[in-house]
């Protein structure tokens, strides 16, 4: 895979204007204030020849002073600032939400073309789903699989597959979400398949083939004795059926009091990856006739916003209330945004490269909601920000190259592609938390 970082060229030049106090990663060094000397005048133009040259030589060696002192302390900063970098380059110094050090924040940076990308052949990997192979489905341009995410003043480690499949022997992984969870799952399972020499030792456990609807999925890779899991969870809170006596509009309801009834199969995971978010939409909810029921009180008037943070905070009290820190690694990523040219979503322009402004997308309620509930809990959570990277990516959506083409999609993501930056992000974290380095191993 190409580590030359010297080579790449970046599209985004003007970095993401985003303040990200909270979601912290890698440790980064004060800069160096270095003040130059001014040069020293002389007041007098009348002097004696001699006194003249005495003075234009203590003159230089004043200058060559100068000099030797800004390189030693130069060479002092270099010193400092070096094992700063070469912990980020290793993936050391990934940070926890709640770390208040002086840090470089892996979310805020630049895309930038690189060689070494892709990561995995969609139409190689048979848990890749059809509908996300863009280039399998006849996409002709190649330039968005290219882009690799630079943080600003440290770099996403890169990764040995050998290395990380070693360190998963005997876990058990599970993604819980919607469909970009499972996106994400796709994109992993893919990667670390590469690694892996016999690919019938890989295999979902149930014998099923990866569709949309069904709720659970599971990829056994036996010769490392560990699981990849997804569970369907759109909203993480129980869906159920019309109450009684409710009003005619009233079809079902979300239960924002109520975790998933599927909840107790994430419990004995040693990692567990959530998100939810884009099935919050009025077109999901009221128009189907779904609304919000806390106890056993329907809350017609209640908005989507408030309903949200409500069933974040049943998911954060459960998590407190059930799940060991002290064994299981907790993660929560943050809202994708889509890139619709209209609000009606019939109208999907997928570019050939990336925006150069987020057009606002970078900002997101439900990523806000997240901080906000995860900022108050009292186990440790890592949150995974894409929201503000992922708004300059308008290249990299499905479009029309699914296996469904007469339907565009510019919520969806092209495999390969973003999730698998997602994916790099997450496993830094992950090496991190288990004190393993994350060099290539070349």
């Amino acid at each position: 895979m190409a580590n030359n970082f010297g080579r790449s060229t970046s599209f985004n030049r003007r970095a993401l204007n985003v303040e990200s106090p909270r979601f912290l990663s890698i440790a980064s060094p004060r800069p160096l204030n270095v003040l130059s000397p001014k040069p020293l005048g002389f007041t007098s133009p009348r002097v004696h020849h001699r006194l003249g040259w005495v003075s234009r030589l203590f003159h230089v060696l004043i200058l060559i002073g100068a000099l030797i002192s800004f390189i030693m302390v130069l060479g002092g900063g270099y010193m400092y600032v070096l094992p700063s970098l070469s912990q980020a380059f290793l993936g050391y110094g990934v940070l926890k939400l709640n770390d208040s050090s002086n840090v470089c924040d892996i979310f805020y940076g630049s895309w930038v073309i690189d060689d070494g990308y892709p990561l995995y052949n969609a139409s190689e990997c048979p848990f890749a789903e059809q509908g996300f192979n863009c280039l399998g489905n006849g996409r002709k341009d190649k330039d968005y699989l290219k882009w690799r995410w630079k943080p600003k003043n440290c770099d996403i480690p890169r990764f040995n597959v050998h290395n990380v499949l070693e360190m998963l022997q005997d876990k058990r992984i599970v993604f819980v979400g919607d469909s970009m969870s499972r996106t994400q799952w796709e994109s992993l399972i893919c990667f670390l398949m590469t690694g892996v020499e016999d690919k019938k030792s890989v295999y979902e456990v149930n014998g099923n083939n990866i569709t949309k609807r069904i709720r659970f999925l599971g990829v056994r890779f036996s010769s490392f004795n560990f699981t990849v899991e997804f569970f369907r969870s759109v909203f993480l809170v129980q869906h159920g059926w019309m109450p009684r006596h409710a009003p005619k509009r009233v079809r079902s309801t979300l239960k924002l009091d109520k975790l998933d009834d599927v909840s107790n199969e994430w419990i004995n995971a040693d990692v567990l990856i959530f998100n939810t978010g884009q099935w919050w939409v009025p077109g999901k909810l009221f128009e189907t006739g779904c609304y919000f029921q806390v106890g056993n009180s329907i809350k017609l008037g209640m908005s989507i916003p408030a309903a949200f943070r409500i069933a974040l905070g049943t998911w954060a009290s459960w998590v407190e209330n059930t799940i060991d820190t002290n064994r299981t690694l907790v993660f929560f990523r943050t809202f994708e945004p889509s890139h619709w040219s209209e609000k009606s979503r019939r109208f999907c322009n997928v570019t050939q490269n990336p925006l150069s402004e987020t057009e606002g997308r970078d900002q997101s309620i439900f990523s806000e909601a997240i901080f906000e509930v995860i900022e108050n809990i009292t186990v440790p959570i890592t949150v995974l920000q894409v929201t503000s990277m992922s708004a300059f990516r308008r290249d990299a959506h499905v479009g029309r190259w699914s296996d469904n083409p007469s339907v565009p999609d510019c919520s969806h993501w092209c495999l390969p592609g973003i999730p698998d930056v997602w994916n790099e992000i997450f496993l830094s974290y992950l090496l991190a938390d288990y004190g393993l380095p994350a060099v290539n191993g070349e």
